[in-house]
């Protein structure tokens, strides 16, 4: 369950379940593809995406935690999911 600690740092930018960012700049992570989310939050930690805050939050994570937030996020229903 994503739904962690790590989970409750995101909440206070993205939205208590990622749908809802605090800011126009901050993305909606409710929704968004699982393998996206794992790429840019390793993209985060290593450096390769720059981003002070979020390489600040992603240098704690491990691969594990980066896994199960990206599945929790991507569980999560948004304006992102097609609506059928």
């Amino acid at each position: 369950n994503g739904r962690t600690k790590a989970a409750q740092v995101c909440a206070a930018c993205h939205g208590g379940d990622g749908a809802k960012p605090s800011a126009p700049d901050q993305p909606i992570l409710a929704g968004q593809h699982y393998d996206y989310l794992v790429q840019a939050l390793s993209d985060y930690k290593s450096g390769k995406r720059n981003n002070a805050i979020m390489k600040g939050f992603a240098a704690g994570l491990s691969k594990k935690d980066i896994e199960d937030l990206a599945a929790w996020f991507a569980s999560q229903k948004s304006a992102l999911h097609f609506q059928r």
